[in-house]
């Protein structure tokens, strides 16, 4: 008898699993919005708005055998998923990928794809109208936006705010001090080792004065908050066993396994396996869900496989707008060239276009 899987999000690791078990099993992925959202992609859409109609890439080319369910789900057992309104499906394994939250528009944060749509556009007026802008948070997401700002809209005064001391404080040195010299260059106020105290909202773009832990204060005519994603894990905390770690995130066991149900598996932002919460880390998850799943559904064990091992220190590629940027690539520091090549010029929007049948 064919096993069942079910996959609990389609985000870079549901989608992409799907895609790759369906024929071997009956896959169904489960997911309550209609597109895909891209989420590099959607730093420069604030700039540039023209770039979601690529961004946001519809599920319903994704697969070819496995099932597509548009629908919420609001439980997991050991038995199956449990969907908004009742709706069971059963399956024997279980792959919970539900992602997290950040900031406005940069993700669907549980809103709808016409509403992330419109906030997108209702943003970007605001930072057309904007002759200063803060962004609070120096992550891969605040300096993304501040390098695209500074390229499409050199006009705009645009400072960066950090509570750390250096950028990137937990790579490699030259990652962090390169990225600081091209900002500085582009035009960016950089103010390090101070926290905002005063935000408005912790999500939500808005404007005013920024008072800060070291003294200082930041007037603004738009503040995006950009303070780190916060995972989307109710469905998992409710399970047996599961202990929540920071930001939200579910600790995994070392088979991926965020609970006592020996059939539930956890990957992504949801899940607190060792990886940061970045796309290049959950690609090294991917290959391993997909092995194990394969060898699950031929009859091997779980405790059989060879368990999980995060990065050591997982990659990450900044770019500062389509041409310049930085990038740890495992063994070096990497300049303009390879992060304009390998990110900053296409933001992975041709490969995410063809996972899911779409013409690039």
């Amino acid at each position: 008898m064919t096993k069942r899987i079910a996959i609990v999000g389609g985000g870079y690791i549901g989608a992409e699993l799907a895609k790759s078990l369906e024929g071997k099993a009956d896959v169904t992925l489960i997911e309550p919005q209609s597109h895909f959202v891209h989420a590099p992609a959607m730093i420069r859409a604030v700039v540039n708005p023209h770039l979601l109609d690529r961004a946001l890439i519809p599920y319903d080319t994704l697969l070819q055998h496995g099932k597509l369910r548009c629908a919420r789900a609001i439980g997991v057992d050991a038995q199956g998923v449990t969907l908004e309104g009742g709706e069971r499906i059963d399956a024997d394994y279980i792959v919970v990928a539900t992602g997290s939250a950040n900031a406005t528009p940069l993700k669907v944060n549980g809103r709808d794809i016409e509403t992330l749509r419109a906030e997108n556009a209702r943003v970007h007026d605001l930072l057309c109208a904007a002759q200063s802008i803060a962004i609070v948070g120096a992550g891969a997401v605040g300096t993304e936006l501040a390098g695209e700002i500074a390229h499409f809209m050199p006009d705009k005064n645009v400072t960066l705010i950090s509570s750390e001391t250096t950028l990137f404080p937990t790579m490699p040195k030259p990652l962090g001090t390169g990225l600081l010299a091209k900002l500085k260059n582009a035009g960016v106020t950089v103010i390090l080792g101070a926290r905002a105290e005063t935000l408005e909202s912790p999500t939500e773009p808005f404007s005013g004065t920024l008072q800060l832990s070291n003294g200082q204060s930041v007037t603004a005519d738009l503040i995006f908050p950009v303070i780190g994603s916060r995972a989307t894990s109710d469905i998992l905390a409710a399970l047996p066993g599961a202990a929540k770690t920071t930001a939200n995130r579910i600790k995994t066991d070392a088979w991926l396994r965020p609970s006592t149900l020996p059939n539930v598996f956890a990957a992504g932002d949801v899940a607190d396996t060792g990886d940061a919460m970045t796309i290049v880390a959950t690609a090294r998850q991917m290959p391993w869900l997909k092995k194990t799943l394969l060898a699950l559904v031929s009859g091997a064990k779980t405790e059989d496989m060879k368990p999980y091992t995060p990065w050591a220190k997982a990659p990450i590629l900044v770019p500062l707008g389509p041409k310049k940027g930085n990038s740890f690539l495992i063994l070096l520091t990497a300049g303009d060239l390879v992060t304009r090549l390998m990110k900053g010029k296409d933001l992975f929007l041709s490969k995410y276009n063809k996972l899911f049948n779409r013409a690039v």
